[in-house]
């Protein structure tokens, strides 16, 4: 064990893990974080508490986590490097950890001009490559990434991100191999619609023997409308959503078009378990936390168990 995280402890154990997602609010509203936390109670391992996604200001990941944290919940603090410096970064870290945070991914963040500020600077000081082999450094030797000593080594359970899609897809294991040697202990991925094309990129990162070095947490995500799979399908950069899944949500009416969404994404972590090298799933139910309890019972992802 590198760290207390229950996340860590379920992987170490061998069990499936399943993480949820929680998007901070518009506003000082924490009685929103505490609300769409509460859907994931009992349901997943850990949260991953989004930060300013989309590039929209929202209240910071690591307020919305202390607040996760305080409902006894296992926030998963998310840092980009698009806002912050190398020093704003490890004064976070280490902010987050003396508040009882020991779960955290490692992003660059989307690009500000996609977001509702974009003459906004993208700081990118560092990139989330480096950022991870910062925090590493951090908790394993106790340093800051200056060099000198940190008194109090923050104890992460460090993730990173991948995406299985994007171009060119023959670097992606590549650079997924760059993140696990930085010492990313885990991985989530981009949300998965082509099983084919992740079972292509998980043989890859199998030959490599990655998935022995680093727990991969395959990203999957109900689809509440039609328009929102034509809208993945299209506009959304990196993702790749097949043509059958768009006409399967075309071929129900639209009042049944969220119940065949949750159907396909539990017919799709099905198809995942049967993958080798997948530990778990990461469940984004964007501001629909409330069906995730019902993705898991299906998927018999429920009871979590104990550690």
């Amino acid at each position: 064990m590198k760290t207390e995280s229950k996340l860590e402890k379920v992987l170490k154990a061998g069990h499936l893990a399943v993480t949820g997602e929680c998007g901070p609010p518009r506003g000082a509203k924490p009685e929103e974080v505490i609300a769409k936390s509460k859907h994931l109670e009992g349901i997943v391992d850990a949260i991953n508490v989004t930060d300013n996604q989309t590039a929209m200001v929202r209240m910071s990941s690591l307020a919305a986590s202390v607040l996760i944290k305080q409902q006894g919940l296992n926030p998963l603090l998310q840092v980009t490097s698009r806002d912050r410096n190398r020093l704003a970064m490890q004064a976070d870290i280490i902010g987050a950890y003396s508040l009882g945070i020991d779960n955290m991914l490692c992003l660059s963040g989307d690009h500000t001009k996609f977001g509702d500020h974009p003459s906004a600077m993208n700081v990118h000081d560092i990139d989330s490559i480096q950022m991870i082999q910062m925090v590493k450094d951090m908790r394993d030797k106790g340093i800051f990434q200056g060099g000198a000593e940190l008194k109090g080594a923050p104890k992460m359970f460090i993730g990173a991100a991948a995406n299985p899609f994007a171009d060119p897809f023959e670097l992606r294991v590549m650079r997924l191999e760059k993140k696990i040697e930085a010492g990313a202990d885990f991985i989530q991925t981009q949300c998965i619609f082509n099983v084919d094309k992740f079972a292509t990129w998980m043989e890859g990162v199998c030959k490599r023997g990655l998935h022995k070095r680093c727990y991969i947490l395959a990203g999957v995500t109900p689809i509440k409308s039609l328009g929102a799979a034509k809208y993945m399908a299209n506009r959304v950069p990196g993702m790749d959503v097949p043509k059958e899944i768009v006409e399967r949500m075309a071929s129900v009416p639209k009042e049944k078009q969220a119940e065949e969404g949750v159907t396909i994404c539990v017919e799709t972590i099905e198809k995942l378990k049967q993958i080798e090298g997948v530990a778990g799933f990461h469940i984004m139910a964007i501001e629909w936390e409330e069906i995730v309890k019902e993705i898991c019972e299906r998927a018999g992802l429920l009871p979590r168990p104990q550690v």
